[in-house]
């Protein structure tokens, strides 16, 4: 597919899916780095009160900030960073790499948009990459609603209440998302431990706080004060 269409279906979509765009030896070699890492208990890193109320329970990891390029077969990839050049045009930086580990049982993660939309020109890019197979079985299924990002704030509801026109994904190993971060979009329940790594990337003069408030359909939650802001009812 040629830039300029892929540009134009991830703008008119708010999302562009690539299977088999990672090659699966790297993939399981960094997934064994990843589950090295977390090991077999990796502890809570959210509190009790945003796991009750957001339905999410995903532990993250940021190995770039700690000193450990570790993935750079993706981070510094031609082709990974070539889509995004076309996504966005005017120039972009890193945010930040984030793995993403959730046990099997767990929640997964409730419907939420990873920074306010009132904005549109301020957003993140999740550049989601698959180091292991999406089924059935494992659970974790991650659910979209085409063309959200072009419809304001999610509406008010339950957590995981499905959502009118919202399309279900298994993303398979060595597929990438490219998924605009005013998208409305969850993680249905973990039966079996589940890994997903996010190169998020956003505009250039984007605030490097961008992802710090993130909207779920009953509250508003900031991070780095780990506190509800806006009860939404």
């Amino acid at each position: 597919m040629e830039l300029e269409k892929i540009a134009q279906e991830f703008w008119d979509q708010g999302y562009i899916i690539f299977e088999s765009f990672f090659d699966g030896k790297l993939m399981d070699a960094y997934n064994n780095i990843i589950l090295e890492h977390y090991g077999l208990s990796p502890d809570r890193e959210h509190t009790d009160e945003f796991i009750t109320k957001s339905a999410v329970e995903v532990v993250p990891w940021f190995p770039y900030r700690e000193g450990k390029p570790l993935f750079d077969g993706i981070d510094k990839n031609e082709h990974f960073n070539a889509i995004t050049d076309a996504l966005l045009t005017k120039g972009w930086d890193n945010l930040y790499c984030m793995m993403m580990f959730s046990k099997a049982g767990s929640k997964g993660q409730a419907w939420h948009q990873d920074c306010p939309p009132e904005s549109p020109a301020q957003f993140n890019l999740n550049r989601l990459v698959y180091t292991h197979d999406i089924t059935e079985e494992t659970g974790g299924e991650i659910v979209i609603v085409p063309q959200a990002h072009k419809a304001g704030v999610l509406p008010v509801g339950a957590p995981h209440e499905d959502i009118e026109g919202q399309v279900v994904y298994r993303p398979k190993k060595g597929t990438v998302i490219f998924l605009h971060g005013h998208c409305f979009h969850r993680v249905k329940p973990v039966k079996q431990d589940r890994i997903s790594s996010n190169f998020r990337a956003v505009p250039k003069g984007t605030p490097e706080d961008i992802t710090d408030v993130c909207v779920y359909r009953n509250m508003r939650y900031r991070f780095s004060t780990s506190e509800v802001i806006e009860e939404r009812v």
